[in-house]
């Protein structure tokens, strides 16, 4: 099957270093899966982008908000899920015209660095439908071009309690894997080669998520989001010189 997706092992070996990376932030705190992946895989393979990173965040979300469910608050869902739903559509438009390699790691980066600024300005914005649907239309424009939709729903819920916050994000990332790859879907931006290489990221997501379910009661969210941040940082800026070099 490697022969076949045409990647080097050592290739194969760093995405599933990023892929267990970003999986564990994920399920720990809500956040950080594309942030972390999305840049190391540009920096490699960028021809896989975004669409297998969707296909592994889909099992990430669904077992991520699976083990949360009782933190959701139901109430805030109609309006982030029509806004991520309306999001994808656009960014699937966008992205049948966005083929250069060079171009969307530049996007990617781009994401990142907003991403940053978000979780970093502290800025407290109310919960309701106002903010909630163009908050899911950023994320739906970012995670379906680039895999990094987490930060407009990061800054939305930053200030809840820490369980709640990793649930609802969860529940975002998973609706929203689901309705980036159908948008995907409909315009053919998902080829067999997508799918084998989320495959045969399976196993290492479940070690992640294995190890990240040992460390939740240990780790508060508030220890690991420097350390997120910061990696995502350097993955961006490391790609950005790759593109400028």
């Amino acid at each position: 099957m490697i022969a076949a997706l045409a990647i080097a092992p050592w290739v194969l070996i760093f995405i599933a270093a990023a892929v267990f990376l970003g999986t564990i932030l994920q399920r720990l705190a809500g956040q950080g899966f594309g942030m972390i992946a999305a840049p190391m895989v540009a920096l490699v393979a960028p021809d896989f982008l975004p669409t297998t990173l969707l296909l592994i965040g889909l099992v990430v979300g669904m077992t991520s908000t699976s083990l949360e469910a009782s933190a959701i608050r139901w109430a805030d869902v109609p309006a982030g899920f029509a806004g991520r739903a309306l999001g994808a559509v656009l960014a699937a438009v966008v992205a049948t015209r966005l083929r250069d390699p060079q171009m969307l790691a530049m996007v990617v980066a781009v994401a990142i660095y907003l991403g940053i600024i978000l979780s970093l300005i502290g800025i407290r914005v109310a919960i309701r439908p106002a903010t909630l649907f163009p908050a899911g239309i950023l994320a739906g424009l970012m995670g379906t071009l680039t895999a990094v939709g987490a930060p407009p729903m990061a800054l939305l819920y930053q200030h809840e309690p820490a369980r709640r916050s990793a649930a609802m994000q969860n529940l975002y990332f998973f609706f929203g894997m689901m309705v980036s790859i159908a948008a995907l879907a409909v315009v053919g931006l998902i080829g067999m080669r997508h799918v084998a290489l989320a495959g045969l990221m399976l196993p290492v997501v479940a070690v992640a998520l294995f190890a990240a379910q040992r460390l939740a009661p240990r780790v508060q969210r508030a220890e690991i989001r420097p350390w997120a941040l910061a990696l995502s940082g350097l993955a961006a800026t490391t790609l950005v010189i790759k593109v400028l070099s």
